[in-house]
């Protein structure tokens, strides 16, 4: 067991104890502070922004990636109190909007859901906002962390409200698809690279990503529709905007399908690139005879 790792977890459940904007503001000095030593990563998230949006100016850009730096900061404090602090308090900084039927159904149907949950800073808080309002299955799948303490800090908080099944990606896809078959959710984060294996290279902002197919395989398997959830870092908290379901998705087309869900997830970066997760080495993996990235 790690000391550092103990005190670490000790800070943030002290944290859940303290006023918002305290947290949000020492987030804020801690994100300023990560932009300027936090080199290598730095140049992952410029390098990110001018392969997306080379039509920004350099200025531009420098804002989003100091912008974004704040919010990583920010984000990772606020689990303090998502994970520690009492019910009413979670409760009350998390917001719900959006799709009036699709939220019903979350809370209260049984056919088969997949939540498309894209890395926005605030995916944690919208898990945490879903899961506090229904008693349905959701699972969820997630990477393990190197400390078994941080990782099972981490399952234990993702896991603290409704009846969350956290999964780990070498579990296979069996039990997914039978959560889906039974009438579950599924909080899909599918917007990363995870390498070349079981990918498919389909646009995201004009370049090649290497894209895993899992939005339409485990919808099409698991006979589910998907739901789009969009959260939002706020000054009071999070917003979490659930979007209507996707009409005729997916189809017999994996690669058109997982090209759409690359060109949607745009139309909701674009409308705040700054919470998106930039500091992921999104194209790491290219196609045969492409220059590297990074």
């Amino acid at each position: 067991m790690s000391l550092s790792s103990q005190i670490g977890i000790a800070f943030m459940r002290a944290l859940a104890h303290v006023p918002l904007p305290a947290v949000r503001g020492f987030g804020a000095f801690m994100g300023h502070v990560l932009h300027s030593v936090a080199a290598s990563r730095r140049r992952v998230v410029d390098a990110n922004l001018a392969l997306c949006f080379p039509e920004k100016t350099a200025a531009e850009r420098r804002r989003i990636a100091r912008e974004t730096f704040v919010y990583v900061a920010q984000s990772w404090l606020d689990r303090g109190w998502l994970w520690h602090a009492p019910e009413a308090t979670v409760a009350a900084r998390l917001t719900v909007k959006g799709a009036a039927a699709e939220i019903h159904e979350i809370a209260n149907g049984t056919e088969p859901m997949i939540l498309f949950a894209p890395h926005f800073y605030g995916l944690d808080a919208a898990a945490t906002a879903l899961t506090m309002h229904t008693a349905r299955p959701s699972t969820t799948i997630y990477t393990t962390q190197r400390d078994p303490m941080v990782d099972a800090w981490i399952r234990e908080g993702r896991k603290r409200f409704g009846n969350v099944i956290t999964l780990n990606r070498v579990d296979g896809i069996k039990p997914i698809i039978a959560g889906l078959r039974k009438g579950g959710l599924l909080y899909l984060l599918p917007d990363m690279d995870f390498g070349r294996d079981q990918t498919v290279f389909v646009p995201f902002y004009g370049v090649p990503a290497a894209t895993v197919p899992s939005l339409s395989r485990f919808a099409r398997l698991g006979r589910a529709k998907v739901v789009p959830v969009v959260s939002k870092l706020t000054p009071t908290g999070y917003e979490i905007e659930v979007l209507p379901a996707w009409a005729d998705f997916p189809t017999e087309d994996v690669v058109a399908d997982t090209a759409l869900m690359n060109e949607r997830l745009q139309s909701y970066i674009d409308t705040m690139p700054s919470q998106y997760y930039w500091v992921h080495r999104r194209f790491k993996t290219r196609p045969e005879g492409a220059a590297p990235v990074y």
